[in-house]
């Protein structure tokens, strides 16, 4: 996934910090992602979707606010509606570029943020809140001991976005007074709204509000035990795949034809997760699965491993080769599953005569209808036409270059 890292004037003159995350091959449209109060434009789930929509054909421009992460500014200077303002400058930069964003994506406060955005920015035709409160002051609790400091004092300092900054009476005040009621009921936007039940930070009875003040097209989807941060891999990924999916249907988005000279198209394979194996696997716009090694051998199973992937290729080819041939002849076949276990064993095990080690591949076809013997025998003869089977019988080149 190709990321372009720069920086856009945010609402107080500051730089502020953003990366584009581009898909690999054709741009079918464009999304900005606001993180949470007390993250960055790089936490886990921020990083999990956007790679998630970049490989869906959706570039994502991610950002700090003013005052966190890696963006300037003074976050004291700040306040709710300045972070509107932020995500208006992030789409006028997009939009300038020729790439006005179609989607808002918003995690925790950031949720709240861009469904106060949302009618301000005329490309947007879709909305995705990620735990987000539906009162903005709700985040006010994040401050602990400090808030009282802040009421008494003035401000104070606390941990936000990875660094501490000083938080002052006039953002508590704002984001107390502020309201979105009237900007939900009226949003005119498709509408998804991903909460978890179990959410300790921003109670579910803020999704429901959320949801309910809205019109629709509106969607509502449990992040079953996620918790607030989304800070595990498997809840960030099954949001980006939610996201995805519901998003395409706004966005209207168009498949590009698959590169000449391909007819398939073009299978893709990138590492999801630097510290372990699991990998993304991306077979044109709207293929997407995953491969990864077992617990035992250091990975964390969420996935075929590549000899599964191999032995599944086969199995699907042998099953789909005997349909065709059983639907060619007008043969009662109801239905047909395959067993394929791989083991790899002595060479001359496989009729080779060599001491080596050699793969086999050990099909059970099981074939279901009112056949006589004589059309199941020639079934199981088909099975061995089978293009994976050839491809697996006779040696294959494979050419490497670098990209």
């Amino acid at each position: 996934m190709p990321t372009e890292r720069f920086t856009f004037t945010g609402h107080t003159g500051a730089a502020l910090a953003a990366r584009l995350d581009l898909p690999e091959g054709p741009q079918l449209a464009t999304a900005i992602l606001a993180h949470c109060f007390t993250c960055s434009k790089d936490s886990r789930a921020a990083r999990r979707i956007a790679a998630r929509l970049a490989g869906a054909g959706i570039a994502v421009l991610r950002f700090d606010f003013t005052g966190l992460g890696q963006s300037g500014g003074s976050f004291a200077q700040t306040s709710f509606a300045s972070n509107i303002t932020d995500l208006l400058r992030a789409a006028e930069t997009l939009e300038a570029r020729g790439m006005a964003p179609g989607l808002l994506i918003g995690h925790s406060l950031g949720g709240a943020a861009v469904l106060g955005a949302a009618r301000r920015i005329d490309s947007v035709r879709a909305v995705v809140t990620i735990g987000a409160p539906y009162d903005p002051g709700h985040v006010l609790h994040n401050f602990g001991d400090a808030l009282e400091r802040i009421d008494s004092d003035g401000q104070a300092e606390v941990q936000l976005g990875g660094r501490k900054v000083t938080i002052g009476r006039a953002f508590v005040d704002d984001v107390r007074a502020e309201s979105l009621t009237d900007e939900i009921a009226h949003l005119q936007r498709a509408l998804l709204v991903l909460h978890a039940p179990r959410d300790a930070v921003v109670g579910i009875d803020n999704a429901a509000q959320i949801f309910t003040t809205a019109r629709h097209p509106k969607s509502f989807v449990t992040l079953g035990d996620a918790d607030h941060l989304i800070s595990e891999a498997r809840d960030a990924e099954y949001a980006a795949d939610v996201i995805a999916a519901w998003a395409a249907r706004y966005l209207e988005l168009r498949s590009p034809a698959p590169p000449p000279g391909a007819p398939e198209g073009i299978v893709r394979v990138t590492e999801a997760d630097p510290g372990g194996f699991l990998q993304d696997i991306q077979s044109g716009p709207h293929h997407h699965l995953q491969a990864d090694e077992p617990e035992a051998y250091g990975g964390t199973d969420r996935g075929l491993s590549p000899y599964g992937l191999l032995a599944a290729g086969l199995g699907a080819c042998t099953s789909m080769t005997i349909r065709m041939y059983a639907r060619r002849k007008g043969w009662p076949l109801t239905q047909v599953s395959v067993d394929v276990s791989h083991d790899k064993v002595h060479a001359q095990d496989a009729g080779t005569g060599s001491e080596a080690k050699a793969d086999r591949f050990t099909r059970v076809v099981r074939l279901h209808g009112d056949l006589d013997a004589a059309q199941r025998e020639r079934l199981l003869d088909i099975a061995d036409r089978c293009p994976v089977h050839r491809t697996l019988e006779r040696r294959s080149q494979i050419v490497t270059t670098a990209g």
